[in-house]
């Protein structure tokens, strides 16, 4: 598809694997004029995650153009399995934050965008996950003339990148001086950190996999984290963002040996905290493994001038210890009137999803509390 646009613009789908993966240096450019943009719209990102989890047939990238051929929106999609025509993200449940591009100094992007997805629809809904408030998605959201829904999707935790002191000040003084033991500890035991270069992410992302894996030994490692897709997709895309800064890799040595390493994706305003791995030894010296990687974000992030430091998705107790605010993501879902009753239908099943997992966490607390309270002694004051 190529259709002419208000401003010159022209917009088009790429569907073509080899043709997305030539996008390279236009997307880049587009990337760094997008202020909304986090490290998963990088085109190391989208690509290399296409080359791993892609379906042949199912790219669906649209694309608005200058005459001159230069980017200024893309909206990285794919048809999504199942019968119902469906246009979902790229990216997939390893992707934390979901948006387009736009360019910021081209106000005819939004609707040229909006109007290239709408005609790249057609009868099918678009559905994207993850939508980080703020995000440029929004914008073509508040731009669309059709059917439309916003839904709730996964909360997010953030900090203000501060410095570790700073951090500090935001729990009660009884932890932090506890923290502060912890830090000490470290300092004592004398593990350093290092940022490992481009050249050195390849052999470091191998530790790091091999440390998370054995850091979640027995406990349940998340499948895909295991998965030789995902450990050829992070050594596709990993080391070209190291290189232009939307990356660091980061190993912690004990006595000479690498016995920890963080991957952390970055964009001008956040740095998230993405994969970690930690050598068992570390528990059982004591060493509080989530206290050493914060202090170590919080450094790099607030001395980089970027505003926040994400958590990303997930609300974990040891996160919530750091009094973080929640961020919930949004799920967008835009269609054509013929579409409609596929829009109302798939947001109402994902209503419904949502309730029962409620109930079942509502559930599942009220048995946690019923066990506490029958498990104090009789005449107890809580």
């Amino acid at each position: 598809m190529s259709t002419a646009g208000g401003g010159g613009l022209r917009a088009e789908i790429c569907r073509d694997d080899a043709e997305f993966g030539r996008l390279a240096d236009r997307w880049t450019s587009l990337y760094a004029r997008c202020s909304t943009a986090t490290p998963f719209q990088s085109h190391a990102w989208l690509h290399s995650w296409w080359v791993s989890y892609g379906r042949p047939g199912a790219l669906r990238v649209v694309l608005v153009r200058r005459a001159d051929g230069e980017l200024v929106a893309a909206a990285p999609l794919m048809r999504a399995r199942g019968p119902l025509p469906v246009l979902t993200q790229l990216g997939g449940a390893i992707t934390d934050f979901t948006d387009v591009l736009l360019d910021d100094s081209c106000p005819d992007a939004v609707p040229a965008l909006a109007g290239a997805l709408a005609r790249a629809a057609r009868g099918a809904v678009i559905d994207l996950r993850e939508v980080r408030p703020g995000a440029a998605a929004e914008r073509v959201f508040g731009h669309w003339r059709g059917p439309r829904r916003r839904l709730a999707d996964s909360l997010c935790l953030e900090l203000p990148a501060v410095p570790m002191d700073d951090l500090l000040q935001r729990i009660p003084s009884a932890k932090a001086q506890r923290v502060r033991a912890k830090l000490r500890k470290l300092d004592a035991l004398g593990i350093d950190e290092r940022v490992v270069t481009g050249e050195e992410v390849p052999a470091a992302l191998e530790r790091l996999l091999r440390l998370h894996q054995l850091q979640w030994q027995g406990r349940g490692v998340t499948a895909e984290h295991t998965s030789d897709r995902f450990a050829q997709h992070l050594a596709r895309a990993v080391r070209p963002m190291v290189e232009c800064g939307d990356a660091r890799v980061t190993e912690f040595r004990l006595a000479g040996d690498v016995v920890a390493a963080d991957l952390t994706l970055m964009s001008p305003r956040l740095a998230g905290g993405y994969l970690y791995g930690a050598d068992p030894v570390l528990r059982a010296r004591k060493v509080d493994v989530a206290t050493m990687l914060l202090r170590h974000g919080a450094r790099e992030t607030s001395a980089s001038g970027r505003a926040t430091l994400s958590m990303l998705r997930g609300t974990e107790p040891y996160k919530r210890h750091w009094r973080p605010e929640t961020v919930p993501n949004q799920r967008l879902m835009l269609s054509g009137p013929v579409a409609a009753p596929l829009l109302w239908l798939r947001a109402g099943a994902a209503d419904a999803r949502r309730g029962l997992a409620r109930q079942a966490r509502e559930r599942a607390w009220v048995g946690r509390a019923v066990g506490r309270l029958r498990g104090r002694p009789s005449g107890g004051e809580g």
